[in-house]
């Protein structure tokens, strides 16, 4: 109690000194924290971009490969599945539901999916949400569309707008592209903060009559093409798709069924477990969260190193004070105590103002972080790692007020009550 005492008083005469110093722990602390949500939040968010599916099969290629251009829209795939190939293992009685995907085509730097309703039933991401629509309905014509919602938000789309879709992944308007086949905005969906929100769908159909009077990739003539009124999405026949989603009816199940698509005669296909695929994806990427870590023990450092420069640069102006402890019979280790306690109480106020200041600018900025950068700051506030980093950044502040204090036990054994100044 009288150490506290002190300790306070003494802070007290050294107001502005231990202000910056108590910021600059805070701020480091801040730092810390908050990057360690973010990678947190950044892990969770890679790893949950699908959940509840239990197999993606598509063509025999890679691992990697596959989880890219199926889930994050990156990439092509190499060869596309029959859909004789697909309607044969929807059959199997393992499998309660499966979504196709038809890959391809872009729009304006963004992928098309081609698809079916079922991706809207069964598609779920972080946990069990699933796919909702703020705007609209799900394609119903042949020529209807649904963008995600960082599509409507960059090219500002809104229902009933007319898009046209650019034969391949492009960047920009593209180089050729389908101007005689546009498609209408019926749906925008909500924000899910995944790749989801980057990409435009319409159905199975829509993107076969794209291509109906395509011949080995080259656009038709005008004599040739086939006019937009013409086609219906009950005249279309699908031919192929890029991959599909499996759920399967028992999780016990999986790895069977994953086999017997794997090693399917009539085909070549390749069957992953996305979750797998996903953690050795997010592993390959650790280097950047150790980079992460380190750029935060180097601020939360530099903090330290503040608060020691400040209590030595005093030093000076506490000889008298120090003096005067030991005339009236402090010993030496008591004034040692004194100044690690000092430290480790500057030490424990950054902590603490450091971690409200965290609390608080995730509460703010929460949802800006989520739909400008798609990071749902989510889960505790503390967790075992954190409670970990701030009783390391305790015990290293606390450590560091033993390098003044031993300079001042030295200090106060040479000095008397008067001290020249």
């Amino acid at each position: 109690m009288v150490f506290l005492k002190l300790a306070i008083k003494s802070l007290k005469n050294r107001a502005f000194a231990t202000t910056l110093t108590v910021l600059s722990i805070a701020l480091s602390v801040t730092l810390l924290l908050s990057v360690e949500r973010a990678k947190r939040a950044a892990e969770e968010g890679f790893t949950q971009t699908i959940s509840k599916t239990d197999l993606i099969v598509g063509a025999r290629s890679g691992s990697l490969q596959l989880i890219l251009y199926t889930v994050f829209n990156m990439g092509n795939a190499t060869h596309n599945i029959s859909y004789e190939t697909y309607q044969d293992i929807k059959k199997n009685p393992a499998i309660e539901w499966t979504i196709p995907y038809s890959l391809g085509d872009g729009h304006r730097g963004f992928r098309v999916v081609g698809t079916n309703e079922d991706f809207f039933k069964h598609y779920r991401f972080r946990g069990s949400e699933k796919v909702e629509l703020s705007q609209g309905q799900v394609f119903k014509d042949l020529w209807d569309v649904v963008v995600g919602a960082e599509v409507a938000h960059k090219l500002k789309y809104r229902l009933g707008d007319r898009i046209v879709v650019a034969h391949g992944v492009t960047k920009g308007e593209g180089i050729q592209n389908h101007a005689d086949k546009p498609f209408v905005v019926t749906g925008i969906m909500e924000a899910t903060g995944t790749p989801l929100d980057r990409a435009v769908y319409m159905s199975l159909e829509g993107m076969e009559a794209l291509h109906v009077d395509w011949a080995d990739g080259a656009a038709p003539t005008v004599e040739k093409a086939i006019p937009r009124e013409q086609l219906s999405r009950a005249g279309m026949k699908i031919h192929t798709i890029t991959a599909f989603f499996v759920g399967a009816k028992s999780r016990i199940e999986t790895l069977k069924l994953q086999r017997d698509i794997n090693t399917y005669k009539e085909e070549p296909l390749l069957a992953i477990i996305p979750g797998v695929a996903l953690s050795e994806l997010w592993n390959g990427l650790s280097y950047v969260e150790g980079v992460l870590r380190v750029i935060s023990w180097m601020v939360v450092l530099v903090g330290l190193v503040s608060m020691l420069i400040a209590l030595t640069t005093t030093l000076n102006e506490r000889r008298r004070e120090m003096a005067i402890l030991r005339a009236v019979g402090a010993k030496s280790s008591q004034i040692v105590g004194l100044l690690v306690f000092e430290s480790a109480l500057l030490t424990v106020v950054g902590i603490a103002l450091g971690t409200l200041l965290s609390w608080t600018l995730i509460a703010i900025l929460r949802p800006w972080i989520a739909s400008e950068f798609g990071l749902y700051l989510v889960g505790p506030w503390v967790t075992k790692i954190e409670l970990l980093y701030i009783g390391i950044t305790f015990i290293g502040g606390t450590l560091m007020g033993l390098i003044p204090a031993l300079r001042a036990q030295n200090l106060a054994l040479k000095d008397g009550l008067s001290v020249k100044l």
